[in-house]
This record gives C-alpha cells, structure tokens and sequence, in this order.
C-alpha cells in the first residue's frame, strides 16, 4: 500500500465525521419543515439508518485509536440495518405513492 492511500485511509473517518455534521444540520432543516411536505417521504426512517451510520463510524475511529477493542466484522451488521432501513422506506415509499 502506498503511503497516499495509507493516508487516506486514517483520515477518513474523520472527514466522514465532518459530513456527518452538515447532514445532521441538513436533516434538522428537513425535518423541521411543514408536515406537508415532509409526508411526501418518509425521511425519519432515512434518518435512523443516517443514525446507525453515525453510531459505525464512532465505532470506526475509537477501534483506530484504541479506545475499543471490538471486532472488525460488526460493521458488517451495521451496514445490513442500513440497507434493511432503505429497501423499507423505498416499499414504504411505494406504498404511499399508490394512495
């Protein structure tokens, strides 16, 4: 592995830390919108997997700085609720837009 790629892949949790920021910030203007035209989709469901993703990268960076000593495969589980979440908000979706 190259040095650059080394690099990269220490820092960015970090930067993902970063993003995690903005999309909070963006969720909570989402969210705080009027009910009409958030009904129209249903991003609280969006935003536990956007949760559950935040909860995986604190896991990420205290497992690379030591602090935890879990294993490796546990995001593995993570991102399985993550895609179970979207499938369901995208058949949740469906259903709404028959109505």
């Amino acid at each position: 592995m190259s040095e650059l790629t080394y690099a990269l892949g220490i820092v960015a949790p970090y930067y993902n830390l970063v993003l995690v920021v903005i999309c909070i910030y963006l969720f909570y203007k989402l969210l705080n919108t009027t009910p009409s035209t958030k009904q129209a989709f249903p991003w609280k469901i969006i935003y536990v997997a956007f949760l559950i993703y935040v909860l995986e990268e604190l896991l990420t960076i205290l497992r690379s700085v030591q602090i935890l000593n879990i294993p490796i495969h546990i995001n593995g589980f993570f991102e399985l609720g993550i895609i179970v979440l979207f499938i369901y908000t995208i058949l949740k979706q469906k259903e709404i837009s028959k109505i």
